[in-house]
């Protein structure tokens, strides 16, 4: 990828230790005063596996009223716990009452237990997919401001508008893992969280492979074919670590998550890995831009004032 071609740095926040009213304006308006771009939040009902998660849009829409800038996002929410309609409405509003500061971050579904505790039946991959696909025609479309008619396998839409009508179409973001849903991203999506792939039992890989470079770059490519020339931004959550050796913090990190002391080497390469001074990591962000393109990322809540430095030297280059 050429310079020409890079977009500036951004960064976001995922709230996902926030669990009370104060917490959630608190963290809101550090991110902000921080040089953050985005405030986050999941889509979950159950604990496990991220602690429990306040509502996202309805929280959402609390942050934005604690804040004059920030960008609030979902990252993201599952297609299959709301109608692309509804969704629609829900966003068109918060992008209204935000200032035009909210973000649309969806994905398949992807967490099986969660569905089964809801009595929700968790289809094969490919239905959960073929359903994203149809709902982001449908968002898209009324969320462009568009009067919107769709006959797909799984939604029907006749002659519908969105109210509020949003001044500018709604940025939407698709996590995506796994080839196909890759390339449905780059089809429909102005930003690409580029991820671990998803299991069919309703787990993400933990495998090593799904981490390293070429698998990464793939990812990338896959994304940028798909788009056909549309200038797609790509983004990742990180889980930075910080200290004045980046080799000894790999082992560590390597032994943590269970690939061994001897896979040290192979974390320092891994493109979701940052790890050592904090002059280190952001060297790594420009260099893995350079490679990969990835402009947008996303740090947790607790690593929020840690990875301020690299923001502040980072944001908008």
């Amino acid at each position: 990828m050429s310079t020409t071609d890079q977009r500036p740095f951004r960064f976001g926040v995922v709230g996902e230790s926030i669990r009370t009213a104060g917490e959630l304006a608190t963290t809101a308006r550090s991110a902000e005063e921080l040089g953050y771009t985005t405030l986050t939040l999941r889509d979950h009902f159950v604990t496990e596996p991220f602690g429990d998660q306040l509502a996202p849009l309805v929280a959402l829409a609390a942050a934005a009223g604690a804040t004059r800038t920030l960008r609030l996002g979902t990252l993201v929410l599952a297609n299959d716990y709301r109608h692309p309609v509804m969704l629609a409405k829900e966003a068109a509003t918060l992008d209204h009452v935000s200032g035009g500061r909210f973000e649309l971050g969806i994905g398949a579904g992807w967490l099986r237990e969660e569905y089964e505790q809801a009595g929700m039946p968790f289809d094969a991959a490919g239905v959960r997919v073929e359903r994203l696909e149809e709902s982001l025609q449908i968002l898209r479309s009324l969320l462009g401001g568009e009067k919107t008619s769709f006959a797909g396998e799984h939604y029907r839409v006749r002659g519908l508008t969105v109210f509020p009508v949003p001044p500018r179409p709604t940025p939407i973001l698709v996590g995506a893992g796994s080839k196909r849903m890759l390339g449905l991203a780059g089809r429909y999506a102005d930003t690409v969280g580029i991820l671990p792939r998803a299991l069919p039992e309703g787990a993400i890989s933990d495998e090593l492979s799904e981490r390293m470079p070429d698998t990464i770059a793939r990812k990338a490519d896959w994304v940028r074919e798909a788009a056909s020339g549309r200038d797609v931004e790509l983004s990742m959550l990180v889980s930075p670590v910080f200290g004045p050796d980046p080799r000894k913090i790999a082992a560590r990190q390597a032994v943590l998550r269970g690939w061994g002391a001897s896979a040290a080497e192979l974390v320092l390469d891994m493109p979701s890995q940052f790890v050592g001074p904090v002059e280190h990591i952001a060297e790594q962000m420009v260099a893995r831009r350079e490679r990969f393109g990835f402009s947008y990322y996303l740090v947790g809540d607790a690593a929020m004032k840690e990875f301020a430095p690299v923001v502040e030297l980072l944001a908008g280059r």
